[in-house]
């Protein structure tokens, strides 16, 4: 008997040792981590449960029946996270390059659809080279059974996908399809086709790095939401962004205790707004001070930084914030910034993630160059996913929320369940001086009726009480007090239910 159990030994000890000690070490050379030195970091010690750790391909074509690795080139399984059930993937580069044969596709499936069976997060690791060669189509049919898997899985529990290495061709596309991307800064990268095939086509000469690198997508392509400095920090950063996540869409999201009193009050809030209209200020400072214990998980702050999106707590229990950011481009709505806030609605959406929209938009962005690209279709896709969820929303305005983006902003008129305004808030058509020009273009010639004029329109409609008046708002609070009314609203608003008429799926503005 021990014999045969050292032989089992001896066989899990070659699977784990992957491609060998010379290319983990040349996998270390490159300042990455192993496919299963990655799941050390990121699972909770002890709790890793591999499944197919013998599974081979099957190929034989190309001199392939002699070059057989126990795993055939991926880590599958599942484990813990601070005490909470994930299933993974990690793709082992030492192995093949990590490329996707059908037996390696298979794997992934498995722990996929186990993931959906029991309603638990799935976390990919990529680091491959893409599909292998000598399979042909049956690593192609390979990659479609996973993308059925990700859009089948899609809304029901959370897909996370992280960019270790390099990621090209159909391979890109598992990952498009899940929640959420991190990539690793100077060691990973996603392009549909690589560099070479771009300088025989277009003749354009690019690097990896510049044609699809963590600076590229996290900043100028939006597919990317966050990238990590290395892998040590990106499953560090995971874990951490798991514990804001619940296991399905049939759970809440979890609750976490913590000493942050929910009737807080912050009087630095009441100077926040400047008396100048024009002047711009930092709304991630009121995002921080109103979350529990000042935590927020910042998603995309490189792309489309004139809105803000992320994961906090309140009173414990995830929240999904989307705020405009008044320092950049005076937090106009354009396309960029409609496409990633609307995403990320309808992913709190899925999920049963409350809503808190921090408003202060002066409207979309103007110009020859949003209306070219269909700044009114990107636009549209941010006010249907405000309109179409049905999760607890809660909408502060602080300052401007002027024309179709108050409207937009999960107003009142979308569903908000409880919409407050700051005094200094500016609802309107538009801004009192732009108004005053149109309603009183006669009057244009003259400078002092027109101060006039602009005065009386700011005093009349430039506030929030025009809306309170007719229910729009809820109510007009004290900055210093929004943590305590935000944590209320929330806290009634748990058992909110809604019944809507029975549809296949509506057809968003895509």
């Amino acid at each position: 008997m021990q014999e045969i159990l050292d032989k089992l030994e001896a066989k899990r000890e070659g699977a784990r040792q992957g491609g060998g000690a010379r290319r983990i070490e040349a996998q270390h050379g490159r300042g990455k981590l192993t496919a299963r030195e990655r799941l050390e970091l990121l699972l909770d010690a002890g709790s890793f449960e591999e499944t197919d750790m013998f599974v081979e391909h099957r190929c034989t074509d190309f001199g392939m029946a002699e070059q057989r690795v126990p795993g055939d080139g991926v880590v599958t399984g599942q484990g813990t996270i601070n005490g909470r059930l994930v299933f993974v993937f990690s793709q082992d580069f030492t192995v093949f390059g990590g490329s996707l044969s059908e037996s390696h596709a298979e794997k992934i499936c498995k722990v996929m659809d186990r993931a959906l069976q029991v309603g638990a997060p799935v976390i990919g690791l990529n680091d491959s080279g893409g599909a292998r060669i000598q399979e042909g189509v049956a690593s192609l049919a390979g990659y479609a059974d996973v993308f059925l898997r990700n859009v089948k899985a899609s809304g029901v529990i959370p897909q996370i996908s992280v960019i270790c290495g390099p990621c090209a061709g159909g391979a890109v596309y598992s990952p498009a399809m899940t929640d959420f991307i991190f990539m690793v800064k100077d060691s990973s990268y996603l392009f549909v086709t690589g560099p070479e095939v771009v300088k025989t086509v277009t003749n354009e000469v690019v690097s990896q790095e510049e044609l699809g690198g963590a600076g590229t997508h996290t900043r100028r392509s939006g597919v990317a939401d966050l990238a990590f400095e290395n892998d040590v920090e990106a499953m560090a950063e995971l874990r951490r962004f798991v514990d804001f996540l619940p296991a399905s869409n049939l759970e809440k999201p979890p609750v976490w205790p913590t000493e942050d009193p929910a009737l807080r009050d912050d009087f630095s809030l009441d100077t926040l707004v400047p008396a100048n209209a024009n002047q711009a200020y930092d709304m991630k400072e009121l995002v921080l001070k109103i979350v529990d214990e000042g935590d927020f998980f910042e998603l995309q702050p490189d792309y489309a930084a004139n809105i803000i999106t992320g994961l906090a707590r309140m009173e414990g229990s995830t929240i999904g914030i989307v705020a405009n950011q008044p320092l950049v481009l005076a937090g106009c709505l354009d396309i960029d910034s409609s496409r990633k806030a609307a995403r990320f609605v309808r992913f709190c959406d899925c999920f049963n993630i409350p809503i808190l929209t921090l408003v202060d938009v002066p409207g979309f962005l103007p110009g020859t160059a949003q209306e070219y690209g269909g700044i009114i279709k990107h636009g549209a896709k941010l006010l249907y996913a405000f309109a179409e969820a049905t999760v607890p929303k809660v909408t502060v305005i602080t300052r401007k929320a002027y024309g179709g983006a108050y409207d937009v902003m999960s107003s009142k008129h979308l569903a908000g369940d409880v919409n407050y305004a700051w005094p200094t808030a500016e609802i309107a058509v538009m801004g009192p001086k732009g108004a005053v020009e149109i309603i009183f273009r006669s009057d244009l010639g003259d400078e002092g009726k027109i101060a006039a004029r602009t005065d009386e329109y700011r005093d009349r409609f430039a506030n929030p009480f025009v809306a309170a008046g007719r229910g729009f708002i809820d109510d007009v609070i004290m900055p210093h007090g929004t943590r305590r009314r935000v944590a209320q609203s929330l806290r009634w608003l748990r058992s909110k239910k809604i019944q809507a008429p029975w549809r296949k799926h509506g057809n968003i503005p895509l």
